[in-house]
C-alpha cells in the first residue's frame, strides 16, 4: 500500500512538473510558421512575374523583398551590389543578430530570379517563400538565437550563379566581423513544391519526400553531410506531413558556390541531377510556372521544407524565447 501510494504521489509530482515547465522554444517558433502566410509570399513574389535578371521586373521585386524584411522588423537589410555579363544586380539580404556568439552565422538562402515566361512560382518563389517565412518568425519580438542568422536572397541563379559566386568570393575574406561573421553553414532552398513521381503524374506523390543535398566530392563533404544529418533529423521532429532524405549530389543551385568554403547543402523537392533535369516537375522554366499551377498538397509539401529548416535552426543557431514587448 506504502508503494502504491509513494508511486501515485511521484507520478503527480511529475505531471505537475510537465505542466509547469517552461514551452519548447523551438517547437514554439516552428508552430508560429504559417501555411497561409508561406503561399502569401509566393503570391507577392509572382506578381513581378519571372524576374529575370536585367529586367524591371527583377529590379521590383528587389524592392518588394525589402519592404518585406522591413515589415518583419528588421532594421538591417542589405543591398549587395554585383556586376553580372548583362550590368549590374543585387542580392539582398537581412540578419538576425546573434545574443550570445554574433559573429557566427548560418545563411538560409533561396534565388529570386527566375525565367520560363511564367511567374516562377516553384523556381524559385516557393525558396524565397520558406526564407521570408524564417524571417518572419525569427524577427518576432520574442524570439532570439543564440548565432546570427542571415536570410539572402540571391539574383541571377538562373545565368550563371554570379549573385552567389560574387558573394562568397568577396564576403569569405570578411569572416569574423561585425559586417560578415564566420560562416557555419548555407542551407539554400531551390523549388520546394511539386514531387509528383517519376514521370510526373496530376497529384503529389505518396511517396513524396524533401531531398536534402550536398556535394559528396566538395571539400566540406563531411561538414555537409553532417548538416544535412541535422535537417533531416529536424524533419523527422517538426515536418507534419513529408520526410526528409539526403543526397549526395548537389548541383545547380546556389550553395554549389560554397561546398569548398563551408557546410553547404540544398533543400528541394527532387533531386537536381536525376530528377529535376530529366523532367520530374513539368513547370520548371516554363510559361506554366505559375502560383495556380500548384494544389493546396503542393503548397504543403513547400511548408514541410520551412518546417524542417526552422527546425534545424533550432538547434544550430540557438532559438530562445523572451517575454514579449
Amino acid at each position: 500500500m506504502r508503494f502504491l501510494l509513494g508511486t501515485l504521489i511521484l507520478a503527480a509530482v511529475l505531471s505537475s512538473q510537465t505542466r509547469n515547465a517552461p514551452p519548447d522554444p523551438v517547437r514554439t517558433a516552428v508552430g508560429r510558421l504559417d501555411l497561409a502566410a508561406f503561399k502569401t509570399h509566393i503570391k507577392g513574389l509572382t506578381q513581378f512575374g519571372d524576374r529575370m535578371q536585367g529586367t524591371e521586373r527583377n529590379r521590383a521585386a528587389i524592392d518588394w523583398l525589402e519592404k518585406e524584411l522591413k515589415s518583419f522588423g528588421y532594421t538591417n537589410v542589405v543591398r549587395h551590389r554585383f556586376m553580372s555579363a548583362s550590368g549590374p544586380l543585387e542580392n539582398i539580404y537581412a540578419t538576425k543578430i546573434g545574443t550570445t556568439l554574433p559573429l557566427e552565422m548560418y545563411i538560409v538562402s533561396a534565388h529570386m530570379d527566375g525565367r520560363g515566361g511564367g511567374d516562377a512560382a516553384d523556381d524559385d518563389g516557393s525558396g524565397c517563400a520558406v526564407v521570408l517565412e524564417l524571417a518572419r518568425v525569427l524577427g518576432m519580438s520574442d524570439v532570439q538565437t543564440n548565432r546570427s542568422v542571415r536570410f539572402i536572397f540571391w539574383n541571377n541563379e538562373e545565368f550563371g550563379m554570379d549573385g552567389s559566386g560574387t558573394y562568397a568570393l568577396e564576403r569569405a575574406p570578411l569572416q569574423g566581423t561585425a559586417a560578415e561573421p564566420k560562416w557555419l553553414g548555407v542551407i539554400q532552398h531551390d523549388m520546394m513544391m511539386f514531387d509528383h513521381g517519376m514521370p510526373p503524374g496530376p497529384k503529389q506523390s505518396r511517396d513524396a519526400d524533401i531531398d536534402i543535398e550536398y556535394q559528396k566530392n566538395s571539400r566540406m563533404a563531411a561538414d555537409s553531410a553532417k548538416l544535412a544529418a541535422t535537417l533531416r533529423a529536424a524533419n523527422r521532429t517538426h515536418a507534419r506531413d513529408y520526410p526528409a532524405t539526403i543526397g549526395t549530389d548537389m548541383a545547380g543551385t546556389d550553395s554549389i558556390r560554397f561546398e569548398d568554403l563551408v557546410a553547404s547543402v540544398s533543400v528541394r523537392e527532387n533531386e537536381r541531377v536525376i530528377e529535376i533535369v530529366r523532367g520530374s516537375n513539368p513547370n520548371h522554366h516554363q510559361p506554366t510556372d505559375k502560383y495556380e499551377s500548384y494544389a493546396e498538397e503542393d503548397f504543403r509539401f513547400g511548408f514541410n521544407s520551412a518546417q524542417t529548416t526552422l527546425g534545424a535552426l533550432g538547434q544550430l543557431a540557438g532559438i530562445t524565447l523572451a517575454q514579449r514587448r
